[in-house]
């Protein structure tokens, strides 16, 4: 049986993981939000997703948090009328990504919020080891 303090650690380690890996996917998704195809009628960057699955680690028994799949999402692509551009079609339309930057920003301010929680668990326990060294010592 692992220690509580131990166990929050895990489990928060696990949240700061999982977390970090969706930043890199908003990111990307920001990053991209203005990428087209190269070719005519080609597809531009897809939107991709992050999903977060419970596991249990079999070594000490915590659950922990783990990214469960990096998927895209299936949204339609927006589409701009620029005959001039080089990924146009025949008609002249553009697919641009299914990308939106305010709701990506959202996501960003909610996976940083995340991230700064799990990282105060870890400072608590931390700061909780670190009192009971002392008070032993003091013993």
């Amino acid at each position: 049986m692992i220690d509580p303090l131990q166990a929050s650690v895990q489990i928060a380690s696990s949240g700061l993981e999982a977390q970090s890996t969706r930043l890199r996917v908003v990111s990307e998704n920001l990053a991209n939000a203005n990428s087209t195809g190269r070719t005519p009628g080609a597809e531009p960057y897809r939107r991709k997703t992050t999903t977060f699955t419970a596991e249990m680690d079999r070594a000490s028994g915590v659950p922990v948090v783990k990214i469960k799949d990096i998927g895209v999402d299936r949204a339609p692509f927006r589409v701009d009328y620029e005959p001039t551009h080089p990924a146009a079609d025949q008609d002249g339309y553009v697919k641009l990504p299914n990308v939106n930057s305010l709701i990506e920003m959202a996501d960003m301010r909610e996976t940083n919020r995340s991230y700064e929680a799990n990282l105060q668990v870890i400072k608590q326990a931390r700061s909780m080891v670190t009192m009971t060294i002392d008070l032993l010592r003091g013993a």
